[in-house]
């Protein structure tokens, strides 16, 4: 992985083998960021995305290896009452079906191995932090506004 700024972005070149999320997390934690958006592209060969369900507010992963086109990665970092930064993310994959047809994988990111290279973008929240705080009603964590 390497990383350059360039005004108030951050533009990362993620290499083979490096999992997506563990680097912005890494590049944040240098950086001294507590709070961005970021999105990307790339080629995986290893990605777990999850789909949540709200009743018990688990995750049913969904994992998938081979040859997989990051076409779209969102996601945002914020900070707990303690500085601690965690990422929110979300993305969908391309890849080949064995029935020869364009198949598609997308929901949470938990997990992204780039295979050939991954071009991230990181946009710091300027004059402020996000924070988290925990939602009673829906049972996860959310922003603190």
């Amino acid at each position: 992985m390497d990383y350059k700024k360039h005004g108030d972005s951050i533009y990362a070149r993620i290499d083979r083998g490096d999992e997506v999320i563990s680097c912005i997390l890494d590049i944040c934690k240098k950086e001294h960021i507590l709070s961005a958006t970021y999105s990307g592209i790339g080629g995986c060969g290893d990605v777990t995305v999850a789909t949540l369900v709200p009743e018990d507010n688990s995750f049913i992963p969904h994992n998938k290896t081979g040859l997989l086109e990051m076409i779209s990665l969102n996601g945002d970092i914020s900070a707990d009452d303690n500085d601690e930064i965690y990422s929110h993310a979300h993305a969908m994959f391309s890849y080949l079906g064995e029935d020869g047809d364009l198949k598609f994988l997308g929901g949470h990111l938990t997990k992204a191995v780039i295979s050939y290279t991954g071009e991230i973008v990181i946009n710091p929240v300027k004059d402020g932090v996000i924070r988290r705080q925990y939602d009673d009603v829906t049972g996860i964590t959310v922003w603190k506004l």
